[in-house]
């Protein structure tokens, strides 16, 4: 069974046993678990259920395994015959986690086995 989930702006198709690399947010720590509650889609085949826009009472748990960094961004601004140059950079700040377990509301029962 996959879900798919949502954080940080962006989609992510994840299964138990998953290690996944998603934005970084405020007040989480490497080895604490977290549930995700954004839940798009859950389940596989005939037994996809499909959100409006969330899934009622699906959650992915998810443990933060390490913080990094992604690559540098270079933006370089110009103005020709201006004398017109700014340079400048960024490197998002990336969490790295591990999918512990999905929990939906019709297949909590198969999920805890």
């Amino acid at each position: 069974m996959y879900a798919i989930m949502k954080t940080g702006g962006k989609q992510y198709k994840v299964k138990a046993g998953d290690k996944v690399t998603v934005e970084r947010t405020p007040g989480m720590k490497v080895g604490e678990t977290v549930e995700i509650v954004e839940v798009l889609a859950i389940g596989e085949g005939a037994d996809l259920m499909v959100g409006a826009p969330f899934v009622a009472g699906a959650s992915i748990q998810a443990k933060l395994v390490a913080e990094t960094r992604g690559p540098k961004i270079v933006i370089f601004k110009k103005n020709r015959r201006h004398n017109y140059r700014r340079k400048n950079g960024h490197r998002q700040d990336l969490a790295q986690i591990e999918i512990l377990g999905i929990k939906g509301a019709k297949s909590s029962k198969k999920d805890s086995e």
